[in-house]
């Protein structure tokens, strides 16, 4: 993983540097200080899925470039199969896997995430995002936490809600929890 923080931090500065955008100017896209977003660029500070997908957002380049350097080419229909998407490992206990990576100009994203149980653990990193999320767990059984709420939600149970909303997420019992997550973001 520190492998890919560090990619990761090298395209946030190198999109900084070709843009000419300061270092005050990215931190406060995601909200954060300029002092916790150097520490990205640097791959020592971990970036959220959601603040990746700001900056992508307002810079006019696909989330996908930043994570893994690949920019989507496919027009006009893009296949995955079972277990070949694009992946990173964002921590120890969360990975992404893009469905849409290869598609130009896609209008959401879409990831199965992979969460690993953490047990004894009741601290949730909450972030948030504009748009809305769908969510499915297609395995395991998660705690999902909007706002002041916390859900349960077992194999096969959905939910559709306003990313915007602070929202994290724990697996529940002693198996990871992998579920597809489907974010647009509102124009």
């Amino acid at each position: 993983m520190d492998e890919q923080l560090k990619q990761i931090g090298e395209r946030l500065r190198g999109l900084r540097d070709v843009l000419d955008i300061p270092v005050s100017e990215m931190a406060e896209t995601i909200g954060i200080d300029s002092e916790k977003y150097e520490k990205i660029e640097k791959g020592e500070l971990d970036i959220t899925i959601s603040n990746l997908m700001k900056i992508a957002h307002k810079y006019g380049v696909s989330a996908e470039e930043l994570m893994f350097a690949e920019a989507p080419h496919m027009k006009s229909y893009f296949v995955v199969r079972k277990g070949q998407g694009m992946s990173v490992e964002r921590t120890k206990a969360y990975k992404y896997q893009s469905l849409v990576s290869g598609f130009v100009n896609h209008q959401a994203d879409v990831f199965i995430v992979t969460v690993e149980p953490k047990p004894g653990a009741r601290t949730i990193y909450k972030n948030t995002h504009p748009g809305q999320e769908f969510n499915m767990v297609l395995e395991g059984k998660m705690e999902l936490f909007i706002g002041g709420k916390t859900i349960i939600l077992d194999e096969g149970d959905s939910i559709y809600f306003d990313s915007s909303k602070p929202h994290g997420m724990l697996a529940v019992g002693d198996k990871p929890v992998k579920f597809l997550a489907f974010t647009v973001e509102k124009n």
